[in-house]
C-alpha cells in the first residue's frame, strides 16, 4: 500500500503533468489555427503543411488520451484506490508507478491486456 506522502507526491506529479498537457493542447490548437491562415504558394508548401498538421493531430490525440488517464488516476486518488491493478486488484508496485504515474494495470496484467488488444484488432 502507498503511504500518504507517496500518494501526495503522485498527485502533485499528475497535476503538474496535467498543466503541461493543457498548455501543449492550447499551443497546438493555436498553431493549427495559424496553419489555416497561411498562404500556400505551391504543392510543396501544401504537402509540408499537411504533414505537419497530421503530426500535430496525432500528438493532440495522444495528449488527450494521456489527459484522460491522468484524470482517471486523480479520481482514483480521491477514492483511495490509486495504485491498485484494475484487473487483478493487487498493488501495481512503486517502480511501475514511478515510470508511468497513471498506470492502471500491474506488469503482468498489462501484458495480458495488450495481448488481448492485439488479438481483437
Amino acid at each position: 500500500m502507498l503511504t500518504e506522502v507517496e500518494l501526495e507526491d503522485f498527485q502533485n506529479k499528475l497535476l503538474d503533468r496535467r498543466v503541461q498537457i493543457d498548455k501543449n493542447l492550447r499551443g497546438t490548437a493555436l498553431e493549427l489555427d495559424g496553419m489555416r491562415d497561411l498562404e500556400l504558394n505551391d504543392e510543396g508548401d501544401y504537402a509540408a503543411a499537411s504533414a505537419e498538421t497530421i503530426i500535430d493531430s496525432a500528438i493532440l490525440v495522444q495528449q488527450r488520451k494521456e489527459l484522460n488517464e491522468i484524470e482517471l488516476a486523480l479520481d482514483k486518488i480521491k477514492q483511495g484506490i490509486f495504485g491498485i491493478c484494475e484487473m487483478c486488484e493487487e498493488p501495481i508496485g512503486l517502480p511501475r508507478l514511478e515510470v508511468k504515474n497513471f498506470a492502471r494495470f500491474c506488469i503482468t496484467c498489462r501484458e495480458i491486456s495488450e495481448k488481448e488488444q492485439k488479438n481483437t484488432k
